[in-house]
């Protein structure tokens, strides 16, 4: 009796294997599928509706018609020298592994820590601001057990996404595929009927400066600023808090046909149509405001506001589910970047073991799913939500911006084999153009009234110098040599 012959490698497993490792997830993933992961993370109706005032209290609508663009033009950037790396690498470790084989293992480690720290606060971030939605667009008010009541329902609400995710790739992948329709429908819905609504166009409003810092007096969005260019610089935080998460791409390469190609195509393309769909979005908004100091007297409820405002009440409910679903499913896909990121850093021995186990049945990293969400929660419970915020777009962005300086450096030099995805020679300076932004944002996320970002980053920084130097420097291998093959 003979046996059967093994089945030939696919192209992506023969890759994975020349970056030494094997094929233990489930590939089921096709080039749409990895580009709705990137783009439910991004959700431009999570960060674009719960951060809007961050933009608007700050120079008002210049903030949106000006500012989102060029914070988005400048994004793009950091996504193509992103997708260039990615195209040659296609792993789960994704920002960690690049930056191990361009920049060395002590590069590797610290990259990997700021993106898990990122992954873990941004999740944090949306679920928190997904049950601050809900309370704010329900008008419900929880009283004295309001801190207690939002901590159960974080809970429920990513516990529930861990659920979805531990059950296979195959069950995220339908609802993060239905989430990319759905963040660019109800997107267009609300843009349409908020301009329908609109009695009187103002468009000189979208270029205009107006200094809003200082309100709402009781509690200021930001704090009194009477320089209007630092004013617009703090309102950067809105698109680039919206505007993070596309390295999600990245991170479900070992589940994705056609990685090396379709990788770096849906890092890309998620950035340019989130940031387009997002600008149209928020201009709507603009536009819709009956009144601009009368709106940024409102604060934090500034949205609702305007669209209790506008709209009738009926159709703001509906507006407001289709909304909160969204930013539901951006929670799972956040979850599901940062589970593969947790096992990609595990398998190579960064973190615990037990986090690198793949259920035999789902095939996936089934404990790093629940430890991820688990940490998610537990940092929303000792942080508020304006400084998880900002402290997530510090640790993702430097997580970005490492494996960028990386690449720099080794382009050419000790990085010569591409992937079928690349800039050419424009790839150094663009990837230039990416640290010089991801060093502004770092500074600009430290500021007032999120000063707390800088001791948390502070802190994170000398802890893990500290374990590096006296611990992970002598027992940190990194991941496996590549082969030449």
């Amino acid at each position: 009796m003979s046996s059967r012959a093994p089945e030939p490698l696919s192209e992506d497993e023969k890759t994975l294997h020349r970056l030494g490792y094997k094929q233990e997830l489930a590939r089921r993933m096709g080039g749409f599928s990895n580009y709705a992961i990137s783009l439910s993370i991004i959700c431009i109706l999570a960060g674009g509706i719960t951060s809007f005032q961050v933009g608007f209290c700050s120079v008002g609508g210049a903030s949106i018609g000006i500012g989102w663009p060029v914070s988005c033009l400048f994004s793009l950037i950091v996504a193509a020298s992103m997708a260039q790396v990615a195209s040659a690498f296609p792993s789960a470790g994704g920002l960690y592994h690049w930056a191990s084989i361009l920049g060395g293992r002590g590069c590797g480690w610290v990259t990997a820590w700021f993106n898990l720290a990122g992954l873990v606060t941004v999740l944090a971030a949306i679920n928190a601001g997904t049950w601050d939605f809900i309370v704010g667009a329900m008008q419900l008010d929880m009283g004295e057990s309001a801190a207690l009541v939002k901590l159960l329902g974080v809970a429920v609400i990513t516990f529930s996404q861990a659920l979805f995710n531990h059950r296979g790739i195959r069950v995220t992948t339908l609802l993060t595929d239905f989430s990319g329709w759905w963040i660019l429908i109800v997107s267009l819905v609300l843009t349409g009927v908020l301009l329908f609504n609109v009695r009187e166009f103002h468009f000189e409003r979208l270029v205009t400066f107006t200094n809003y810092s200082g309100l709402p007096v009781a509690s200021p969005v930001f704090p009194k600023v009477e320089n209007l260019g630092w004013l617009f610089a703090l309102g950067l935080l809105l698109p680039a808090y919206t505007i993070t998460g596309f390295d999600a791409s990245a991170h479900t390469s070992e589940e994705t046909i056609n990685a090396a190609r379709n990788v770096p195509r849906g890092i890309v393309r998620s950035v340019l149509v989130s940031g387009i769909f997002g600008w149209l979005m928020l201009c709507a908004i603009v536009l819709a405001i009956p009144k601009m100091d009368e709106a940024a007297a409102q604060g934090g409820n500034v949205f609702y506001w305007t669209v209790n405002s506008v709209l009738p009440a009926s159709l703001a409910k509906l507006l407001y589910l289709g909304i909160g679903v969204a930013q539901y499913f951006c929670g799972l896909a956040t979850l599901t970047s940062a589970s593969r990121m947790a096992f990609a850093f595990a398998r190579d021995g960064g973190l615990p073991a037990p986090l690198r186990r793949v259920s035999p049945k789902a095939r996936t990293p089934a404990v790093a799913i629940w430890v991820m969400a688990a940490l998610a929660v537990l940092f929303m419970v000792a942080v508020p939500y304006t400084t998880i915020a900002a402290v997530c777009v510090i640790f993702l962005y430097l997580s970005y911006v490492l494996p960028s300086v990386a690449g720099f450096f080794a382009h050419g030099r000790t990085w010569t084999r591409m992937g079928p995805w690349q800039l050419g020679r424009w790839y150094r300076l663009l990837a230039f153009v990416s640290v010089l932004f991801c060093a502004f944002l770092i500074v600009v996320g430290m500021q007032p009234p999120n000063a707390q970002a800088a001791w948390i980053v502070c802190g994170a920084l000398a802890l893990m110098g500290l374990v590096w130097v006296a611990f992970e420097r002598r027992r940190f291998r990194g991941p496996p040599p590549m082969s030449a093959e």
